[in-house]
């Protein structure tokens, strides 16, 4: 029993890692508003840079990204101490990565709002197996440079991560994991696809 609710921790802490809501923490330091009521009311580094600016969007972009990497090594050396197989390792990686996108998206500490866990989805994949984030980052930015819109880009990066770990040699778990946060992130930007097909998505370094 204490050794499946030490496992339960391990999950846990991810999701707090995730839930650490680092664009309204900005908000209220810099403006000292809650940024959910500006912009495209997310607390995601795009709505940070529309709301706060460049350097506050950036240091927002990289914590984020290091959410996710920091859940996956916990994972990494947190269950093989506890003496989990290496089978059941990979596992449990799984949901430490599903539960700190969970975490950003519906933070416990903004009532159960957050971002669209874009920017952590990363940070898993260049942790979890870097050649299929760098694929998923070169994705990003091409789509970006091109048409200028975020959410675009983040939804085709996302993709391309799913077909790439499939493509790899990856174990079972981290496939189901990179698909299944994938389609998480893409889900989460479900209001931005009706935006973009009524052709009214703001593209970068425009008002949403």
């Amino acid at each position: 029993m204490i050794f499946w609710l030490t496992c339960f921790a391990g999950v846990a802490v991810a999701y707090l890692l995730g839930a650490t809501p680092t664009g309204y923490l900005a908000g209220k330091m810099l403006r000292g508003i809650d940024i959910r009521e500006h912009g495209s009311r997310s607390t995601g580094a795009t709505n940070v840079l529309r709301t706060l600016g460049k350097g506050p969007a950036l240091v927002v972009l990289l914590v984020d990204v290091l959410k996710g990497v920091a859940a996956i090594l916990f994972a990494r050396w947190f269950y093989p101490w506890l003496g989990v197989p290496a089978d059941g390792v990979a596992w449990a990686v799984c949901l430490c990565g599903l539960a700190v996108l969970l975490g950003h998206s519906r933070s416990l500490w903004l009532g159960f709002t957050g971002g669209k866990s874009a920017a952590t989805g990363l940070g898993v994949l260049l942790a979890l197996a870097w050649p299929v984030g760098l694929g998923a980052a070169f994705v990003f930015l091409l789509v970006l440079a091109v048409v200028r819109i975020v959410s675009l880009a983040s939804m085709l990066a996302a993709a391309t991560a799913a077909l790439l770990v499939c493509l790899l040699p990856e174990p079972l778990p981290y496939r189901l994991l990179v698909i299944a946060g994938g389609l998480y992130v893409i889900v989460l930007h479900r209001a931005n696809v009706a935006r973009l097909l009524a052709g009214t998505e703001p593209k970068i370094g425009r008002r949403a």
